[in-house]
């Protein structure tokens, strides 16, 4: 067990809807942390994880798991499953019974656990989706603003529309950011919410994701300079060179081995790059951005394609675990026994680490890096 009174430990890490690990690699590595439990209810991906973090337990189904037995953390991470809110799926929205409605379990994890900081990845249909609130026994919506809440007719000619609105009319429904946002704010969460493509960090491709970090109202009233910065130690009597109650500098403390390459990435991103002719002769019109990935992640794109007299071309997995930027065989090493289509499933589903971290360094208030054009 971790001891919740040694300040200089890692922060301690909760993993919910785990996948690969592509946001717990880039929260260890963004605030140096370690991941102890994670709930991953795909057995198959599961074993990836549990490869890669062999200490953490899985804690399985989320539906299933009594909060109150589970060890606290410092930190709860998860990006609930968006099938219902992808622009590419069927919207039906964040509501009661739908996959991306699990997103309530997650809400009830924090609210027994109380971590010092949230972090939520997610598509960019949380900012469009739908979200449906399923009705409390007896209310009948009659008694929840008083009238001199509602400002008369004169006065709402003279505000300003708010398109951006979350849920201020019918005919405007409430959106699942909204929810997710208010949830949290019925949770004494303070919240802020960003949205980034990867291609920001270098990545040869868009895949726009929201992330959403927040914390206890407590926490950010201490200081402005602190918000969305638990894990910077509070100024005490330490004699140490910080004066921080840990033993060293919240800048310099070691990270776990799992995550240097993710270091190393960093640095290179706003580096110039320019295709040779390899490139161009390979990837034609992409070589700019593939050579670019290529210095980021410091290895060679692998072929597109794996070609099937039968079947056709089709993504080669360890393609799309390039794209994705963790090391060779995080996802594709044949000791985790994934098919081609699991292997792709598991990537496809996953978080791009070196894009999670520059969220959550964006938020702590050290920017997100430029990637080099």
């Amino acid at each position: 067990m971790h001891d919740p009174t040694q300040h200089d430990r890692p922060l301690r890490v909760g993993s919910l809807f785990s996948g690969y690990g592509g946001l717990d690699l880039a929260i260890e590595h963004a605030v140096g942390a370690e991941t102890i439990w994670f709930s991953e209810v795909n057995k198959p991906v599961a074993r990836i994880f549990a490869h890669h973090w062999p200490d953490a337990p899985n804690l399985g189904d989320i539906t299933t798991i009594d909060w109150h037995n589970v060890e606290p953390v410092d930190v709860l991470c998860g990006g609930f499953p968006c099938q219902d809110v992808s622009t590419v799926g069927k919207r039906a929205g964040l509501a009661p019974g739908t996959r991306s409605g699990l997103w309530s379990y997650m809400a009830a994890a924090i609210e027994v656990l109380r971590p010092r900081l949230v972090v939520i990845e997610n598509v960019r249909g949380l900012l469009s989706s739908p979200a449906i609130r399923a009705q409390a026994e007896g209310d009948d919506n009659a008694h929840r603003n008083p009238d001199d809440a509602t400002p008369d007719p004169a006065t709402l000619r003279n505000l300003e529309s708010d398109p951006w609105g979350l849920g201020d009319s019918t005919t405007r429904p409430l959106r699942a950011a909204g929810a997710v946002l208010g949830d949290l704010a019925d949770l004494g969460m303070d919240a802020q919410w960003l949205g980034l493509p990867a291609s920001l960090v270098g990545a040869p491709h868009p895949r726009f994701r929201i992330f959403i970090l927040a914390q206890p109202h407590s926490a950010v009233q201490d200081s402005a300079r602190d918000r969305l910065d638990p894990w910077r130690g509070k100024p005490g009597s330490s004699t140490s060179a910080s004066r921080h109650d840990r033993t060293l500098s919240p800048d310099h403390r070691p990270r776990p081995s799992r995550t240097a390459w993710l270091a190393r990435q960093e640095h290179r991103i706003g580096d110039p790059v320019e295709p040779d002719r390899r490139h161009l002769h390979r990837w034609g019109r992409y070589a700019g951005a593939v050579a670019r990935w290529e210095h980021i992640t410091g290895r060679e794109a692998p072929a597109p394609a794996l070609l099937n007299e039968d079947t056709g071309p089709r993504p080669a997995p360890e393609f799309v675990e390039w794209l994705m930027g963790p090391p060779a065989g995080w996802v594709t090493d044949p000791d985790h026994r994934l098919t081609p289509n699991q292997q792709i499933t598991a990537l496809g589903n996953g978080v791009l680490p070196l894009q999670a971290s520059a969220a959550v360094s964006h938020a702590n208030g050290r920017g997100v890096p430029e990637a080099g054009r």
